[in-house]
């Protein structure tokens, strides 16, 4: 039988089964089934967002230590550090007066020196405020004000906690009389005497001051209860709606990129929230300060969004390749073949070891998957960097098993596609 033979029995055998294919009697579409998996997906992708918001409300503003660790590196912002310095420096030059300065001066002389004083009174003052100033600088700078910055927020920390799920206000703000005391010393130590006179001041930095608080008070007070089970419930959900779906494959990738893309419309919120929250401040609080405050308030949000993007693109992206569609197919033998060539032209031979893995690869291929997911669900508070990181990773151990495996009969190039396997599932 010849070659032309031999393939138009294949074709006609082909279209054989596909006629039979196409007279088989239609299953009922599981309408119901369908409908239930696609609600079950949409509540996990609106869940997603508010998933992330219950674990930062739980764990880093119901957290004391975790809150204090996160606001730690602000100490040695130039914005805090400047916001910090211009508001010591106020409270401190109000407890000043000029005069006092020159009490002591002979009562002959007074006369004369009230003249100057009024000529160079402003210039004087300036000049004080300026020394004050770069004092309270130099302080602002200091591993001294880190650790009273680290102190400041631990007691801050319940005026947090209060605003965000109790009837206390809308206002956060850090008493500064311990900055201030440590400034007077400063002083006196840099010979303006008078400052030891200062009585206890106390003065305030604000850290939150929004009403915006106050309207979403009572969605932190449920999302702080919920904690870490809403992220269990939106995985959940989403794994079960792929399971009910009659197309799992497609279900699958349909559920990894709508987690994501919810994820990223809360990234989208805390862009349009930390614009308006900054354009609503009062003329008194520092917007530079205002704003490195907010973005290390908010870090492990947005680290959370850039997190289940890249996973839900990973998963969305994995179930594709490993479905039936044409292009998969074409991308995998891509793969197969481009290892086998690389295999055939390095000469390795594997020998036993190759022949065992290529009676284990499918086990070893999904033990390689199962690592990957541990080693995830393991990770303190994974990354987007993380995510793709252990991807590629797996990716590369994949290409391992697969070149260990690859049959030296392969090497040559890949194999003749088998007939059009219909629509991805």
């Amino acid at each position: 039988m010849t070659a032309n033979n031999e393939a138009e029995d294949t074709e006609l055998v082909r279209l054989r089964a596909r006629v039979a294919e196409l007279e088989r009697p239609k299953q009922p579409r599981h309408r119901v089934r369908s409908a239930f998996a696609v609600v079950l997906i949409l509540i996990a992708a609106v869940l997603t967002p508010l998933a992330a918001v219950a674990v930062w409300t739980s764990d880093e503003i119901g957290d004391t230590d975790r809150y204090v660790a996160t606001m730690a590196p602000l100490a040695s912002n130039p914005d805090i550090q400047a916001g910090v310095s211009n508001r010591v420096t106020t409270a401190v030059m109000e407890q000043i007066d000029v005069n006092d300065l020159l009490a002591e001066v002979a009562p002959d002389d007074r006369p004369k020196l009230d003249i100057l004083i009024k000529q160079v009174g402003k210039p004087l003052t300036s000049g004080l405020t300026n020394f004050v100033h770069s004092i309270v600088e130099r302080f602002v700078s200091s591993d001294a004000f880190a650790t009273i910055w680290t102190a400041l927020n631990r007691a801050a920390h319940k005026a947090v906690d209060k605003a965000l799920t109790s009837d206390k206000g809308n206002k956060v703000t850090i008493d500064l009389a311990p900055v201030i005391d440590q400034v007077k010393d400063r002083l006196v130590d840099n010979g303006l005497g008078l400052a030891s006179k200062i009585p206890e001041v106390h003065t305030s930095f604000t850290v939150v001051d929004s009403d915006a608080v106050g309207k979403a008070r009572t969605g932190f007070r449920l999302l702080q209860i919920a904690g870490v089970w809403l992220p269990v419930l939106a995985v959940l959900l989403a794994v079960g709606g792929v399971l009910l779906a009659v197309r799992k494959r497609r279900a699958a990738i349909t559920a990894a990129l709508l987690v994501g893309g919810g994820a990223l419309v809360l990234g989208l919120g805390l862009v349009i929230g930390r614009s308006i929250y900054l354009d609503k401040l009062p003329d008194t609080v520092s917007e530079p300060a205002a704003a490195a405050i907010f973005d290390t308030v908010v870090q492990f949000l947005r680290t959370s969004v850039r997190m289940v993007a890249v996973l839900g693109a990973v998963v969305a992206l994995g179930a594709w390749l490993t479905g039936p569609g044409r292009w998969a197919v074409r991308a995998r033998e891509m793969w197969t073949g481009g290892i086998g060539a690389v295999r055939g032209a390095a000469g390795v031979d594997t020998g036993a070891a190759g022949r065992w893995v290529r009676t284990k690869r499918t086990w070893l291929n999904w033990g390689v998957v199962a690592v990957a997911v541990v080693v995830f669900l393991v990770w303190s508070r994974p990354t987007g960097l993380v995510v793709l990181v252990i991807a590629l990773l797996t990716l590369l151990a994949l290409a391992v098993v697969e070149f260990l495996a690859a049959d030296p009969a392969d090497t040559a190039g890949p194999v003749a596609p088998p007939a059009a396997a219909g629509p991805a599932a």
